[in-house]
C-alpha cells in the first residue's frame, strides 16, 4: 500500500515534456459564463496585507478558462480540490490533479487551463507578496507538489469570505490560519509553540470575561513572557497585552449593539469588573465612551 502511494504522489508531480518549447507568451485571460469566481481582496480584507497576501480566490470553473501571463510581480499558487486543469511551462506541461499545489514564482511565464471543459474545475488560488516571507516557498522554482492542504485552505478562504464586512478579530485569525497552511506547504510548518500561542487566543477569545494576564497565558503556553510577546508579535503585529485589549474592545462593539444589556453587563462580560475601568480603556480605543458608542448606533439606524 506504501508503495502504491508513493506511485500516486509522483505521477501528479511528474510533468510532460513538450515537443517544443513555448516561447511565445501573451497576456491573456477568458472565463466561460458557467466560470464562478469570489475574490477575497485586500480592500475588503485589510488583514490579507498584513499576512503577506496580495490576493486570493475561490474559483469553480467550467466550459472554458484560460490565463497566461507573460510576467507577473506577485507568487501565484493553485490548490486543486476537484476537477482538474493544466499548466504549460516553457519546456512541460502539467496535469494539475485534486490534492496538487501549484507553484508559480513571480518574473516567469506560465499558463494554465481547463483540462477537460466537460469535468470542470475547482481550485482556490492565492497571490503571495514578493516579500522575504516566502521566499522557502517559491525558492525552488515552478513546480507541481501532492498536498493535503486543499481541502483545508478552501475552507479557510471561504471563512474568511464569510467575514467581508464582518468581525475583524475572526478575519485576522482566519488570515493567520491561511498563512500557515501556505508555509507549512513548504515544509515550514509553524513550531509548537506557535500553535500554542494560536490555540490559547482562540480559548481566549471565546472567554473573554476571565481574568486573562499575560503572566497567566505565558504559563499556559509553557513560555517566558518574552518568548510569548515575541510570537504574539509575529503573529498579530502586537504585543500579547495589546492582542487582549484588541479582542476586548472589538467584542465590545458587537455586544452593545444589544441595548437590554446595561454597560455594566458588557463590561463584565468583557472581563472588567470595574465599568469605569472598562469606560476608560473603550475610550482610549475607540475615541469615545461606550454610551455614546451606543447612542451613535441607533441614531444612524
Amino acid at each position: 500500500m506504501l508503495e502504491s502511494t508513493e506511485n500516486l504522489c509522483e505521477s501528479v508531480t511528474v510533468g510532460f515534456a513538450m515537443e517544443q518549447p513555448k516561447t511565445d507568451w501573451n497576456e491573456e485571460v477568458y472565463l466561460a459564463q458557467a466560470c464562478k469566481e469570489r475574490f477575497l481582496t485586500q480592500s475588503d480584507l485589510p488583514e490579507l496585507t498584513d499576512n503577506g497576501f496580495f490576493m486570493a480566490g475561490l474559483a469553480e470553473l467550467a466550459e472554458g478558462y484560460e490565463i497566461e501571463r507573460v510576467a507577473t510581480t506577485n507568487h501565484t499558487l493553485l490548490l486543486t480540490q476537484e476537477g482538474a486543469g493544466l499548466l504549460t511551462l516553457s519546456e512541460r506541461q502539467y496535469h494539475l490533479m485534486p490534492n496538487t499545489l501549484t507553484i508559480l514564482p513571480a518574473g516567469q511565464p506560465f499558463r494554465f487551463e481547463l483540462a477537460d471543459k466537460s469535468k470542470g474545475w475547482k481550485m482556490a488560488w492565492v497571490l503571495l507578496k514578493p516579500t522575504e516571507k516566502w521566499l522557502p516557498l517559491v525558492a525552488n522554482g515552478q513546480r507541481v507538489e501532492h498536498t493535503h492542504i486543499c481541502e483545508q485552505v478552501w475552507s479557510v478562504m471561504n471563512l474568511l469570505h464569510s467575514e467581508v464586512g464582518g468581525r475583524a478579530s475572526y478575519r485576522k485569525l482566519f488570515a493567520s490560519e491561511l498563512s500557515r497552511l501556505m508555509l507549512g506547504s513548504a515544509n515550514l510548518a509553524p513550531s509548537n509553540s506557535v500553535l500554542r500561542v494560536q490555540s490559547i487566543f482562540n480559548d481566549i477569545e471565546s472567554q473573554l470575561h476571565l481574568n486573562w494576564t499575560v503572566k497567566g497565558i505565558a504559563k499556559q503556553c509553557f513560555l517566558s513572557t518574552e518568548q510569548l510577546n515575541r510570537i504574539t508579535k509575529q503573529l498579530y503585529n502586537c504585543s500579547t497585552q495589546q492582542r487582549l485589549i484588541q479582542l476586548r474592545m472589538e467584542k465590545a462593539v458587537d455586544l452593545l449593539y444589544y441595548q437590554e444589556w446595561t454597560i455594566g453587563m458588557v463590561a463584565q462580560r468583557l472581563g472588567y469588573q470595574d465599568p469605569f475601568n472598562f469606560t476608560h480603556r473603550f475610550r482610549q480605543y475607540h475615541g469615545c465612551s461606550p454610551r455614546e458608542y451606543r447612542k451613535r448606533l441607533f441614531l444612524v439606524e
